[in-house]
C-alpha cells in the first residue's frame, strides 16, 4: 500500500515536471538539424531545440485535449514554462547522480514492461519510436533517467513530508462546501423506445405498450421482473436499476418525475426524447456533508502533494541560482 501511495503522489508530482518521461528525450543521431541547435546549457549539458520543440508541442497538446484555445500570450507562457521545466529536470537529474541514486533493475524492467503493454503490438510501438526518432535503447535510457529523478524526489521530498491530523481537519473545516453531497435518488425504470422522428402510429404503438405494462404493475406484478421482460433500455438486465443519480444527470422530464417520488412509488407514464418510461424510486438520499473520516485520507494526500510541489519548486530555484545556466533562445519567440 505504501508503494501505491508513492506512485499516486508521483503521478501528481510529475504533472509539475510533465516532460520528464515524454519531452526531455535526447534526440537520436538521425534527427534533423534541430538536434544540433542549443536552446540552453545546464552545467555543461546541452538542451537542444528539438527537445524544446517537443516539450512545447507536448504541453500545447495537453491544453488542446482540455479544450483550450491558446492566445498568443498563453502560447508564449507555455514556451517559457517548457524551457524552465527542461532546465529544472536536468538540474534534478544532475543532483540525483551526485547523490548516487540508482534504479533497481527489476523495478525498471517491470515499469518498462508495463509501459510496453500499453501498445497493442510491436508495429504500434515502433511507430511511436519512429515518430520520436528514437531507438529502443534510447527509449529505455530515457525511461531510466526519469525513474532516477522519481527515486530522488521520493527520497528527498515525498518520504520526508508529513501532514498532521490538525492540518487535514483545518482544511476540511474551512471548506465544508467542497464536501457537500447533493440530494440523490436510486431509481429503476421500464423504457419503451420511440425513435427520433417516429411517425404517429409508431408513437401510439409504443404508448399502448407502456400502458399495458403499467396495468400489470398496478395489479401487483414485480417491477424488476416487468423491466427484464419489457424494458428496451440497457438497464433491463438489472431489472431496470439505474443506481443513484443527482440532478442534472438525467433528462429533465425523467429527473423531475423521479425526484418527486417517494421510495416505493411508481410514476405515471413519463415521456422523454428516448420514449416512454415508468419510474420507480427505490431509495432517496438527502443533501449531506461527507464526514471528515471518510475524506481524511484524500485531504492528507492532497495537502502532501501541495507541500511536495512547493518544496520541489523552491529546491529547483535554489539549484538554478547555484548552477551555470546559459539560455540561447527567447522562450517567447
Amino acid at each position: 500500500m505504501q508503494g501505491e501511495r508513492r506512485t499516486r503522489l508521483w503521478t501528481v508530482v510529475v504533472a509539475a515536471l510533465a516532460m520528464i518521461f515524454l519531452a526531455p528525450w535526447q534526440a537520436s543521431a538521425a534527427e534533423n538539424q534541430l538536434s544540433k541547435v542549443k536552446v540552453a546549457v545546464v552545467n555543461g549539458v546541452v538542451i537542444t531545440q528539438a527537445e524544446f520543440d517537443r516539450a512545447v508541442k507536448f504541453a500545447s497538446e495537453q491544453a488542446s485535449r482540455m479544450g483550450k484555445t491558446l492566445s498568443d500570450a498563453q502560447a508564449s507562457d507555455i514556451k517559457k514554462v517548457a524551457l524552465d521545466k527542461l532546465i529544472g529536470t536536468e538540474l534534478l537529474y544532475q543532483e540525483s547522480k551526485k547523490e548516487g541514486v540508482t534504479v533497481d533493475s527489476k523495478a525498471f524492467n517491470d515499469r518498462f514492461a508495463k509501459w510496453r503493454k500499453s501498445f497493442p503490438d510491436d508495429e504500434e510501438y515502433n511507430k511511436v519510436l519512429k515518430a520520436l526518432k528514437l531507438t529502443d535503447a534510447e527509449m529505455k535510457a530515457d525511461l531510466k533517467r526519469g525513474m532516477t529523478i522519481e527515486t530522488f524526489i521520493t527520497k528527498k521530498f515525498v518520504d520526508r513530508t508529513e501532514v498532521s491530523d490538525k492540518e487535514a481537519k483545518a482544511y476540511y473545516d474551512s471548506r465544508t462546501n467542497f464536501f457537500k453531497q447533493p440530494e440523490q435518488v436510486r431509481a429503476s425504470h421500464i423504457l419503451i423506445k420511440v425513435e427520433t422522428g417516429a411517425k404517429e402510429p409508431d408513437k401510439a404503438a409504443a404508448l399502448n405498450k407502456i400502458r399495458e405494462v403499467q396495468k400489470k404493475e398496478k395489479k401487483g406484478e414485480d417491477f424488476a421482473a416487468l423491466a427484464k421482460e419489457y424494458s428496451e433500455g440497457p438497464s433491463r438486465t438489472k431489472g431496470g436499476d439505474l443506481g443513484f443519480f443527482r440532478r442534472g444527470q438525467m433528462v429533465k422530464p425523467f429527473e423531475d418525475a423521479a425526484f418527486k417520488l417517494e421510495p416505493g412509488e411508481v410514476s405515471d407514464i413519463v415521456e422523454t426524447k428516448f420514449g416512454y418510461h415508468l419510474i420507480k424510486v427505490v431509495e432517496k438520499k438527502p443533501e449531506s456533508i461527507t464526514p471528515y473520516d471518510t475524506v481524511k485520507a484524500r485531504i492528507s494526500a492532497y495537502l502532501k502533494q501541495e507541500k511536495v510541489q512547493k518544496e520541489m519548486a523552491q529546491y529547483v530555484d535554489k539549484l538554478r541560482k547555484g548552477a551555470k545556466v546559459e539560455v540561447f533562445v527567447k522562450s517567447d519567440g
